[in-house]
């Protein structure tokens, strides 16, 4: 169903309510998505971006309601992923001369996809495109936002910034608008999308947010490809995202656990407990990693200031969910946060060398030695995980 943006932009995307998994299943989306495509009908008729390949055809039923297809003069796609470009190759057996503008690696990402030669354009930044009625489509490159092909494009007069997944969450509503959804759902499922996509490429958000003021263009609407449409103070999440890029930290610490027979979540709730005694205004947050959400837990290590990860030893190792955990808080590259380990051990003991090695390699600031008790922690041992607590409190009172 087309909805009305401002003047001659459309919505013509499709909300996804029952959508739990992103990425295959490497992102979990509690509250759905969607895959927001727009159409501009100026004196030229601009299609951006499509939706997800599930929703092609119904896409193409649904937009050919609305326009003859043939009418479509160009064909913007700001970024090769599927589920922006996944009705492409359907809409292209119908209209399959229409030009497509992207970027030199956008090229190459749909041809990887979809091994076609479509007629493509490539674009480079401040190029520009007339549609009509003293209207303009301004092109801006966002490499590694979050992908090498990602762009950005800008509608003149309209004052519209067509961001992609920049400035993005995945929030499925039968609203349109950011002042019309309830505040607290949409910044939380934003954070989660910045922490858990966007951090790596901190340095090139500020570069980029920075770069567009530069231009000094009027600002009404940041039109985003999952989630709500930023029209009311669009600049807003520009500015979370730049405090958010700043090696950004809240007053917290997140625990993160894996446990066999309880041992490791007792330390970890004693170690709890000491933290408190110390420092209780700073918030604690537990997480039993083999039942709990991972990406949930990511967006808490993002909001720490410090992280204590703990398992028993297996093997002479740690859990695997706790390698796996740590593999991809290594791979976001968060920076400006301490960290230690702890865990139990019935006879060899390697989980805490072995965590703290990993702390270290995703490059965590090591506030202490860890902490290891053996088999199931006695009296003598919970206080001595009360007592690290404490410590650990006032490192980071």
């Amino acid at each position: 169903m087309k909805k009305n943006v401002k003047n001659n932009v459309s919505w013509v995307g499709k909300v996804d309510w029952e959508l739990k998994n992103f990425h295959g299943h490497e992102y979990s989306t509690h509250k759905g998505s969607s895959y927001n495509s727009y159409l501009i009908q100026e004196e030229k008729t601009v299609l951006i971006d499509t939706v997800w390949k599930p929703f092609d055809k119904q896409f193409i039923k649904d937009l050919s309601e609305e326009i003859d297809l043939k009418k479509i003069d160009y064909i913007v796609a700001n970024h090769a992923e599927i589920d922006h470009s996944g009705a492409l190759p359907e809409l292209m057996k119908l209209i399959p001369d229409t030009p497509i503008y992207c970027t030199t690696r956008g090229v190459k990402s749909l041809k990887g996809h979809y091994h076609q030669n479509w007629n493509f354009k490539t674009i480079k930044t401040g190029d520009t495109l007339d549609i009509g009625n003293g209207k303009q489509l301004i092109f801006i490159e966002a490499p590694m936002l979050h992908w090498p092909d990602s762009m950005f494009c800008y509608l003149t007069v309209d004052n519209i910034l067509f961001s992609n997944d920049a400035f993005g969450q995945h929030y499925a509503t039968e609203h349109l608008f950011n002042d019309l959804v309830d505040q607290g759902e949409l910044f939380t499922e934003a954070i989660k999308y910045y922490a858990n996509i966007l951090t790596p490429f901190s340095p090139l958000v500020i570069k980029k947010i920075k770069e567009f003021v530069s231009l000094d263009l009027p600002l009404d609407i940041i039109c985003t490809s999952h989630g709500v449409i930023w029209r009311d103070n669009p600049m807003q999440i520009a500015e979370r995202y730049l405090q958010w890029a700043d090696n950004y930290q809240e007053n917290q610490i997140t625990i993160i656990y894996d446990t066999m027979w309880n041992g490791t979540k007792r330390m970890a709730e004693k170690i709890s407990e000491g933290i408190q005694k110390v420092n209780s205004g700073i918030t604690i947050k537990l997480y039993h990693i083999s039942i709990s959400d991972k990406n949930d837990i990511i967006t808490e290590v993002f909001k720490s200031k410090a992280v204590l990860v703990g398992s028993p030893t297996i093997n002479k190792g740690v859990l695997s969910s706790i390698t796996g955990i740590m593999e991809e808080i290594r791979g976001l590259s968060f920076k400006n946060k301490k960290a230690a380990a702890f865990g139990t051990y019935g006879w060899s003991g390697e989980s805490v060398t072995m965590i703290t090695k990993l702390l270290e390699d995703a490059h965590f600031e090591l506030m202490t030695d860890g902490i290891k008790a053996e088999w199931n922690p006695n009296d003598n041992a919970v206080r001595e995980c009360i007592l690290y607590g404490e410590k650990i409190g006032k490192i980071l009172a």
